[in-house]
């Protein structure tokens, strides 16, 4: 059953209730219903990314990443993280009130730098570990080219494999672009010699990720979930409910 009812949703963010169903159904489809997750989205802030929020990609990535969160979280909303040279802000986005959101918040945020995948990441996890859950996560990272500092950002995954954190990282932008070579391996990275389970996924959206349909997009978003779910749970990162 998930977190939120449809009722909810049509109540709340009627705009979202066929992502909200497509959601479901793919959920379904990957054995994820009725899981309970706690959902995180990271969007990169840095000055390549001017015409994604120009044009609404952004913000579309946000509403349905708020479609597929209500079926894994009851709080109706996704803890957000906006990243460059450093962090931007970290606020969250909701149900209630999505609408025009991200431009509300990037409104009050200051220059566009470069991108930093270690420092979002490092409050992802504060945010998580802070948060006191004992659920798994999974983290949207989206993102339009690779870090300034690649070392770290690899370190950082490979320390939190041992975090109940599921990192699925989205590019916008050409896929043919050498920009995403890190984060092809940063999907392939060795376990156990670098990492103690595969914690990361990797997919483009493409040039305009506002045309990806919404099913294309969910099953992308979760298609690995589950195998990290399996290889977490034997390895004790991911507890069932009633487990210590």
């Amino acid at each position: 059953m998930a977190a939120i009812s449809l009722s909810k949703v049509r109540e709340s963010a009627p705009a979202l209730v066929n992502p909200y169903r497509s959601a479901g159904v793919c959920l379904v489809k990957h054995g994820l219903d009725g899981l309970r997750a706690a959902v995180y989205l990271v969007v990169d802030y840095s000055g390549s990314m001017k015409p994604y929020y120009k044009d609404g990609s952004v913000q579309a990535l946000a509403d349905r990443v708020l479609g597929l969160s209500a079926h894994l979280d009851d709080d109706g909303t996704v803890p957000v993280v906006f990243f460059s040279t450093d962090v931007d802000a970290e606020t969250e986005i909701a149900l209630a009130g999505h609408e025009g959101r991200i431009e509300q918040i990037v409104a009050g945020l200051g220059h566009m730098g470069k991108t930093s995948y270690h420092l979002a990441m490092d409050a992802v996890i504060d945010h998580y570990l802070d948060s006191g859950t004992a659920e798994p996560a999974l983290v949207v990272f989206q993102t339009d080219g690779g870090p300034v500092n690649k070392l770290a950002a690899e370190r950082y995954l490979c320390k939190a494999a041992r975090l109940p954190l599921f990192w699925q990282f989205v590019g916008f932008g050409d896929p043919h672009s050498k920009q995403f070579d890190f984060l092809r391996k940063l999907d392939e990275l060795a376990v156990p010699g670098k990492r103690a389970v595969d914690n990361a996924g990797f997919f483009h959206a493409g040039t305009d990720p506002r045309t990806v349909p919404d099913a294309e997009l969910y099953d992308r978003l979760v298609g690995e979930f589950p195998a990290w779910l399996t290889a977490a749970r034997a390895a004790g990162i991911v507890r069932d409910r009633g487990t210590r």
